[in-house]
């Protein structure tokens, strides 16, 4: 059996070409995903970032909210950025109305906690699991996580918030790190797809 996981980006909206290239660099097979037929041909799942409403509504429209829960229930190893860890999140404090999640981390998060788009930054961020120093963070109408259940382990905290969550298979940052050229934090979700493939 190849050691190379296929893993899918969630290509409903959000910046998908980028975690291409970022899985690509880290020896995964990436491909787009759209469609619940798709998603069952793939060993683990980025959603991206853009907007969580939108995207939760587009997952709706196209058939995937329930096909990605099983998924993500079933054990498929998912990795979420900014407003895929809002997806990813079992409950957001401010939902707008008719946002759903996928869930999968027990963890509650705040939308556009570090503020609007011209509030955006870089940030050097220390991650758990991840070696050779921090990341370099890219924020972006960034949510943050407000608190996590047992089950979940804060891997990243910046300037006093948990911006980094691992929960067994399912993965989520804050920020983007598939912005900056440095593709650990895709390494990293490479070898947990593996290690369950």
């Amino acid at each position: 059996m190849s050691d190379t996981p296929v893993i899918g980006v969630l290509a409903l909206q959000g910046d998908v070409r980028e975690h291409l290239i970022a899985l690509a660099s880290a020896d995964a097979l990436a491909r787009p995903v759209r469609r619940p037929e798709e998603l069952a041909e793939i060993d683990g799942l980025v959603i991206p970032g853009g907007e969580s409403t939108t995207m939760s509504k587009l997952a709706v429209l196209f058939g995937m909210m329930e096909p990605l829960r099983e998924r993500v229930r079933a054990g498929m190893p998912v990795y979420g950025t900014c407003a895929g860890m809002i997806l990813l999140a079992e409950k957001i404090l401010d939902p707008r109305s008719g946002q759903e999640t996928v869930g999968g981390i027990d963890m509650i998060v705040r939308r556009n906690a570090f503020g609007r788009q011209n509030e955006s930054f870089e940030a050097a961020v220390e991650v758990d699991g991840v070696d050779g120093g921090p990341v370099e963070g890219v924020f972006i109408r960034a949510p943050w996580v407000e608190s996590v259940g047992a089950e979940a382990e804060v891997i990243a905290e910046h300037g006093g918030h948990i911006v980094a969550v691992r929960q067994r298979n399912v993965l989520a940052t804050s920020f983007h790190p598939e912005l900056t050229g440095d593709h650990r934090v895709h390494a990293l979700f490479v070898d947990m797809v593996r290690t369950v493939k």
